[in-house]
């Protein structure tokens, strides 16, 4: 068999589709307090996996410090990416204040978790100039 026909991880398929689409994502605490441990960490990670399975994501990597989180997200085309960032900060929002309320609010009060606003990038494949040129470089009928 041909390599180019070797399957690859990153690319899915649908019915009607094939598709590779990774966001990378960083939210924060409500007034960028540092509220997260390694154990609230680690807690927050296997939330956010169980949300991105719901949604029929992937959860490919996720990281972070005491004042914001790092996710990379792999996703289908059917899922609006701010309809799975809602689901991510508030289910994980909801269980973390539920599991860890002492710790929590020391940082945090008013029954808020993470701040309204979130960092979204779309990541992956080649480099924009390089699939600008792939589209210059079609061969246009007549």
């Amino acid at each position: 068999m041909s390599p180019r026909w070797e399957p690859n991880p990153d690319i899915r398929r649908g019915r009607s589709v094939v598709y590779s689409l990774h966001a990378h994502l960083v939210f924060t605490p409500k007034y960028r307090r540092g509220v997260f441990t390694d154990e609230i960490l680690t807690r927050c990670e296997a939330i956010m996996i169980e949300v991105c399975d719901n949604f029929g994501a992937e959860l490919v990597e996720f990281n972070g410090e005491r004042d914001h989180v790092h996710l990379l997200v792999h996703y289908p085309p059917k899922v609006a990416l701010s309809t799975l960032v809602g689901s991510l900060k508030g289910v994980s929002a909801r269980l973390l204040r539920k599991e860890y309320p002492a710790h929590i609010r020391e940082y945090l009060w008013g029954g808020h978790f993470w701040s309204p606003s979130y960092f979204a990038a779309s990541c992956g494949g080649a480099p924009l100039s390089i699939i600008k040129e792939y589209i210059e470089n079609q061969k246009r009928p007549g």
